[in-house]
């Protein structure tokens, strides 16, 4: 029994923990996170045969508020986002967008294609 009160209390401080961070996270502007797109031929490799969009974002984001403002921004359904520093220090999300959203579209609206 004490097995499982425990298990009991872990999946209660974890969704009360899920649902304080999705609050705090909408309170943040998406302009704020995200600084530009990406717009150069692997960027566009990307969209075409992956579905992913490339964004240059503020370093202090995460995956959580990417994957937010993106969704905020551009009113579509991401799937998954991958971060990466590059060389000169900025911080790089490459946000795959699900089935249902179509990644051309995205960049056709941002000027990339």
């Amino acid at each position: 029994m004490p097995t499982n009160e425990k298990k009991e209390k872990k999946e209660k401080v974890e969704n009360v923990e899920k649902s304080e961070v999705k609050e705090k996270d909408l309170k943040v502007d998406p302009f704020d996170i995200i600084i530009c797109p990406v717009m150069s031929e692997k960027a566009q490799n990307l969209v075409e045969r992956e579905n992913k969009l490339t964004f240059f974002v503020k370093l202090s984001a995460n995956k959580k508020t990417i994957k937010l403002a993106v969704e905020k921004l551009f009113d579509v359904k991401v799937e998954k986002v991958n971060v990466m520093m590059d060389g000169k220090g900025r911080k790089k999300a490459y946000v795959k967008l699900s089935k249902e959203s179509n990644a051309m579209d995205v960049a056709t609206k941002l000027g990339m294609l």
